[in-house]
């Protein structure tokens, strides 16, 4: 059906002008992502930006970040200040300018910035718009400036003069309005340290200071780092065994690039490289991850095959040989840098990939000449991938798919009960945790289209496998061949299956640690999937709520004591699950099966560098680096069910 409307329902009063920071409070997510906890700390980000981009230009060696006792963020810089004098287009200063007009800064002059940050130069007025309010202290020629502004970016008073100072540099203090930020406004003393730590890698010499006051004890940590992404490397490496062989590291300049790579290899098999343009992550890479990768491999080729380390002239290292166990920074400070969409994600610039190329592979085919015995070491380590590479070609193999039907021999796995559709868009499968919740989820099931596969136990942990040991792993290659789409390098999401997979586990310890075993195994080996927003958590409930014949169910205990409020008898009784075993068929479809009321949570991963940071920390073979997770984090746990 067509709705219509009527003919003067569209006139001059249908059109709305939002003034000022309007269209921000209007529409938030178009300008800092969401209005969710990572939106929440998007602000901070921006200011942090701004004073970065002194950095870069040479005016500020010192940044200081601090959470408030009242969950304030104070930004402080000793770059220039942010000019005072009126600004000729908005007739009022350059201060208020900034902060309450959309896309005013510095970095659209290129003679202020040579290179700069931040999110299309909207920072500081949308963090202005998405204040409760704002105050910024201007410190420059001797004298120092005050303005406030208060419910989303509004005008307190004009800018003033409040005293005078030998220092130079701007101070930013805000409170994220409540009204727009409804999910949360409490900032995240990790989160923050982990950008600001990463910010101090990427421009060494910078002193970052970072504080939280919301505690009896105020926490303070600084970030100074003289070897930069040198120590970066050394940093990520430090959960892991590094190979005997120094940083190989260099720089270059070349047409107003400068260009910083640093890598080492280490004796695990996953690859760690992250690229930055401008100091803000690239985790889709681009055009500098190119060039660098394309070096890597074509500089080793050329190493083993002019030393002959390789069994014959025929015999080649691919990309995959010459990532394992490598971790590596590829850094760019670039004047006018060109991302592929919005989110800058991916770097665009074609000039990038020649220029990282030739510098990557003068820096390696240096370091390999002036260091046999280290290069030895490196080509030995490649060398051993290849090998293992062969050996799990021939492992998967065995991991063929197909869809069954009456032309196709099917061997998927026994212990999958399929659906009847061949439709992936509607179809569904449940990973369930157990042989017993396994049938009791086969018997509760739409066959048409939810398909079951059992777990047994925890499946290995990926992030301390070796790779043929993941292909040997029986529940793991049942879910490989279940899924459809392959794995790794040979990974087509174009063949998956199911387009919903949903991991339903006891809502317990060991439920929470068979879930992080399968999202790890997906962030490793299929990627694409938590990407494209296939992966789901099935949340089952805790508590089954019961007067006479009338029953519903509480997810938490806050839900229960509601029920237990709303209840006119008193007379009730309460069951509290301990796994999905103790619900019938019935009971499962109608709590977490049914499309219509169940309770999934989508994965995403939004940063991949602190999601890999993480998965490491938590699943990888460093005890101490989870312990020190742990010991810091743990005030921040909350709904410790889910």
């Amino acid at each position: 059906m067509i709705l219509t409307a009527k003919k003067n329902d569209y006139n001059a009063t249908s059109i709305q002008v939002l003034e000022g920071l309007e269209a921000v409070r209007k529409r938030p997510g178009m300008y800092i992502g969401s209005t969710s906890e990572r939106g929440l700390h998007h602000l901070v980000w921006e200011i942090v930006d701004n004073a970065i981009d002194e950095a870069l230009a040479g005016f500020c060696n010192k940044i200081e970040v601090i959470i408030t006792k009242n969950n304030e963020i104070i930004v402080k810089d000793n770059g220039r200040g942010i000019p005072v004098g009126v600004h000729k287009k908005t007739g009022v200063s350059t201060v208020e300018t900034v902060f309450t007009t959309l896309h005013a800064g510095g970095k659209f002059d290129n003679g202020s910035y040579k290179v700069s940050g931040g999110l299309h130069g909207v920072g500081a007025s949308v963090v202005n718009g998405l204040s409760k309010y704002l105050e910024v202290i201007v410190y420059t020629d001797n004298k120092t400036y005050f303005q406030r502004f208060i419910n989303g970016g509004k005008v307190e008073a004009p800018l003033r003069e409040v005293g005078i100072t030998k220092e130079t540099g701007t101070e930013v203090l805000f409170k994220p309005d409540d009204t727009i930020f409804t999910e949360t406004t409490n900032f995240n003393y990790q989160v923050i340290k982990t950008r600001l730590r990463q910010l101090a890698f990427l421009n060494k010499g910078l002193t970052i200071i970072v504080s939280d006051q919301r505690d009896a004890t105020e926490k303070t940590e600084t970030f100074l780092y003289e070897g930069g992404i040198r120590e970066y490397v050394e940093f990520l490496n430090d959960k892991f065994e590094p190979l005997k062989h120094e940083i190989i590291y260099g720089e270059s300049e070349n047409q107003d690039i400068v260009s910083e790579i640093a890598l080492q290899y280490n004796d695990g098999e996953e690859s760690q490289i992250l690229s930055f343009c401008n100091n803000i992550n690239t985790p889709e890479g681009g055009t500098h991850e190119d060039g660098f990768r394309l070096a890597l491999v074509r500089e080793l080729n050329n190493y083993a095959k002019e030393h002959k380390m390789l069994k014959s002239s025929e015999e080649s290292f691919l990309p995959e040989d010459v990532r394992e166990g490598l971790v590596a920074i590829v850094s760019i400070k670039h004047p006018d840098p060109q991302y592929e969409g919005q989110t800058k994600t991916k770097l665009g610039n074609s000039e990038v990939r020649k220029i990282l190329s030739n510098v990557t592979g003068k820096i390696l085919n240096k370091f390999l000449m002036e260091n046999p015995s280290e290069a030895k070491i490196i080509i030995n380590k490649v060398l051993l991938s290849l090998s293992a590479r062969v050996a799990a070609k021939k492992a998967r193999e065995t991991v063929i798919t197909s869809r069954k039907n009456p032309l196709q021999f099917s061997i998927l796995p026994g212990k999958l009960a399929d659906c009847s559709s061949n439709n992936p868009e509607k179809t569904e499968v449940f990973l369930v945790e157990g042989d017993s919740a396994g049938g009791t989820a086969k018997l509760g099931r739409r066959r048409e289209f939810q398909a079951i596969l059992p777990l047994k136990g925890k499946i290995l942990n990926v992030e301390k496998a070796y790779f043929a040991k993941v292909f040997a792993d029986q529940e793991v290659k049942n879910l490989i061949i279940s899924l459809g789409c392959g794995i790794g390098n040979q990974f087509d999401i174009s063949k998956l299956r199911y387009h919903k997979v949903i991991i339903m586990t006891d809502a317990d310890a060991d439920g929470a640690h068979i879930r992080t075993l399968l999202l790890t195994f997906f962030y490793r080996f299929m990627r694409p999937l938590l990407d494209a927003g296939h992966i789901y958590i099935a949340k089952p409930p805790l508590f089954k709520f019961q007067v006479g014949k009338s029953i519903k169910y509480a997810y938490n205990e806050e839900e229960l004591e509601q029920l237990k409020e709303e209840s006119p008898n008193k007379n009730y009784s309460i069951q509290r699950y301990k796994g999905l075993g103790e619900m019938n068929a019935l009971q499962l479809w109608e709590t977490t099966m049914d499309p219509e009321h169940r309770v999934v949570a989508r994965i995403s991963v939004d940063d991949a560098a602190e999601a890999d940071e993480v998965f490491e920390t938590f699943m990888g073979k460093s005890v101490n680096s989870r312990r020190e997770f742990i010991q810091e984090n743990a005030k921040y746990v909350r709904d410790i069910d889910v």
